[in-house]
């Protein structure tokens, strides 16, 4: 017999990423919610998103790296 409370691992002191829907991740980049679909729709921008069943989200983070990726610098 297996013990299972050796193999159990502590998910409670793990970061858990913050996702976004759809909505909320447009808001947050500054775009609206079908610019968002358009643009995963047509690998316009290479933004990572995750696929949950039919579910669409986006990490906090991902969406943070790209904006930064997006920083144009002017010589003054």
């Amino acid at each position: 017999m297996i013990d299972l409370s050796t193999t159990m691992v502590d998910l409670s002191n793990h970061h858990q990423p913050e996702l976004f829907n759809v909505e909320q991740a447009a808001k947050f980049i500054g775009v609206t919610s079908h610019t968002l679909d358009v643009w995963r729709c047509t690998k316009r921008h290479s933004i990572p998103y995750l696929k949950i069943g039919r579910l669409v989200k986006y990490r906090k983070s991902d969406l943070e790296e790209w904006l930064n990726s997006r920083m144009v610098f002017v010589a003054a």
